[in-house]
């Protein structure tokens, strides 16, 4: 496996670094532009942590260890601090709001510097189509899609410029909603090929593989056979396939199942987006997913998975809705909801789900498991923050009526976090050494448009709460193990050969946070809170948290992958 020979080679790699860093103290003095000074280095490669500096040149690392004599035009004093890689969010959500927030602000004062995006929906392929459906659930930002390929939208990134990198996937989604719409039935052969180029254009612009979100409409419409057709698109280029699986509860080992076959016929390696054992009837059943994940793995099957630290997901309260509700898109679902025959055909359905669908709202024991979090209709804003069922109470419905009515006045889109998980499927999850973290949120804030609707603390705390809860106050895992799940680990994922690690020559993504207070603030009732303890944030040797404090910086870059058709591209 190519994850394990990388580790391997970073011990090597580390014990390198120290030796030279321990030959600095007779060589000549060197002068850089930062000097992090007794700092608690981990590398990022698993390895013991220790006590040294860390010189920072231009955007990249130009040296790691006892750098005695050295100067810098900035000295920083790290001493009881911790100097780590720059963190990897494995799924945020942030292609559209960065365009509203360049600053990322709920991202970088988390530590992150990297964030992959694009869950099965993506910032390209665009046609009048997607951007006609893509605008309900973005209406509060006051985008213009003006792009229609991914060389157009980064572009616009480019020009308006972004506080961390942006590694992009691919959406299976996006692709089929550009051919098909949002139609419930597979491709004929010439579509399928039509799919299929779009898939390459997007690898040739610098996609770093193909996603999919089989649990929702009109991803789930798609059968294996196509998605293992887009897999090998993606796998001639060198790409990864990532997915959220068909289904998180009840039939969750099949779920893994496809997407081992994917992996398998496809050539392609298979992350598994935010893992998860959804609905009270499944809790405990971590064990076997991860059993089920370490048998492909004995067969050769490249697939690993990432998870976010809480017991509660978060999505789009259409997702509590049987998949044909939406089949056509958004406009189609609510005239099914505004027709009483429709109506009570969806109804019937919420209430007794059949079919082979994953219903959220039995999983997390129907309304009260329900809290919406995302409106944008003024009249509905008092609904933030609120149960499914104390909101029907307010409204003096029915929980399923009340459901239906704000997915009419919202035009389909309400954002709402469901409980459904165990709290020890989280921990066992978090120690598998092939586990990874994500936020699975967009880049918010708490001023401005980004914090007017209220979200999922995980936008805000991810990171942290892995190393103040489950490193220092539970010991769920060593701090140098969790700190190579933040970088190295995913970076080894996507082939960042220059980033994860803390190596000179490679990129100067660097994280500096106290290990003493590092910890998550933001909580279900109150979820626009920064976390605290993380000290400085360094993009491509630029500071984005200087102090503890935001700076007005922009160095991020876009991150291309492996079948970028301009070799040597810039920033990867």
């Amino acid at each position: 496996m190519r994850a394990v020979t990388a580790i391997l080679l970073s011990v090597l790699f580390s014990a390198a670094a120290q030796a030279a860093g321990a030959a600095d103290e007779s060589a000549p003095a060197e002068t850089y532009d930062v000097l992090l000074r007794g700092g608690r280095i981990v590398d990022g490669a698993g390895n013991p942590w220790f006590t040294g500096d860390l010189a920072i040149r231009g955007d990249r690392i130009a040296a790691v260890g006892i750098l005695k004599g050295a100067r810098a035009r900035r000295t920083i004093d790290a001493r009881g601090l911790v100097v780590a890689p720059g963190f990897i969010d494995m799924l945020g959500q942030s292609e559209l709001t960065v365009l509203v927030d360049p600053h990322v602000r709920s991202k970088i004062t988390q530590g992150i510097t990297t964030e992959l995006t694009g869950e099965g929906g993506s910032v390209a392929p665009q046609t009048s189509f997607t951007i006609e459906d893509l605008l309900p659930g973005i209406a509060e930002y006051g985008l213009i899609i003006d792009w229609r390929d991914f060389d157009g939208y980064f572009r616009r990134l480019k020009g308006k410029g972004s506080a961390i990198n942006f590694a992009h996937l691919v959406g299976a989604t996006q692709v089929r909603q550009a051919v098909l719409k949002s139609d419930n039935r597979l491709p004929a052969p010439a579509e399928l090929e039509a799919m299929k180029r779009h898939v390459a254009r997007a690898m040739e612009a610098g996609a770093f593989g193909l996603s999919t979100s089989l649990i929702y409409p009109p991803a789930s419409f798609s059968d294996t056979h196509e998605l293992v057709e887009l897999a090998k698109v993606a796998a001639r280029y060198g790409g990864i396939y990532a997915s959220h699986i068909r289904n998180e509860a009840d039939t969750i080992i099949p779920a893994l199942k496809e997407a081992e076959t994917i992996g398998e016929q496809a050539g392609i390696p298979v992350e598994v987006w935010h893992l998860k054992c959804a609905g009270r009837q499944n809790w405990g059943r971590m064990k076997e997913v991860i059993a089920e994940i370490e048998s492909a793995r004995a067969r050769g099957i490249d697939i690993t998975a990432d998870i976010y630290p809480y017991p509660a997901s978060s999505t789009g309260l259409a997702a509590s809705l049987p998949p044909t509700a939406s089949e056509g898109g958004v406009a189609k679902l609510v005239a099914r909801l505004k027709d009483p025959a429709e109506r009570d055909r969806i109804r019937k359905e919420v209430e007794n789900p059949s079919g082979g669908w994953e219903s959220l709202f039995h999983n997390v024991g129907g309304p009260d498991g329900v809290l919406v979090v995302g409106v944008s209709t003024p009249a509905n804003k008092k609904y933030q923050g609120k149960r499914l069922s104390e909101i029907a109470r307010m409204r003096g419905v029915d929980p399923v009526d009340a459901m239906f009515d704000l997915l009419v006045e919202e035009n389909g889109s309400v954002g709402c976090v469901y409980f459904g998980m165990s709290e020890d499927d989280v921990r066992t999850a978090m120690a598998t050494p092939w586990v990874s973290f994500n936020c699975d949120s967009s880049g918010v804030s708490p001023e401005g448009v980004l914090g007017a609707s209220s979200t999922h603390p995980r936008a805000y705390g991810s990171f942290p709460r892995v190393l103040g809860r489950y490193v220092r106050e539970e010991k769920v895992l060593r701090l140098e193990d969790a700190v190579r799940k933040m970088t190295s680990l995913p970076a080894q994922r996507l082939g960042l050969r220059d980033r994860g690690l803390l190596r000179p020559g490679m990129y100067a993504d660097v994280t500096v946070f106290d290990p003493d207070r590092v910890i998550d603030r933001a909580t279900f009732d109150a979820p626009h809170q920064y976390s605290a303890g993380i000290v400085h944030v360094f993009v491509n040797g630029v500071p984005v948290i200087d102090e503890g404090k935001i700076t007005d910086r922009r160095p991020g870059r876009i991150l291309r992958g492996p079948g970028y058709r301009a070799a040597g591209a810039e920033g990867r």
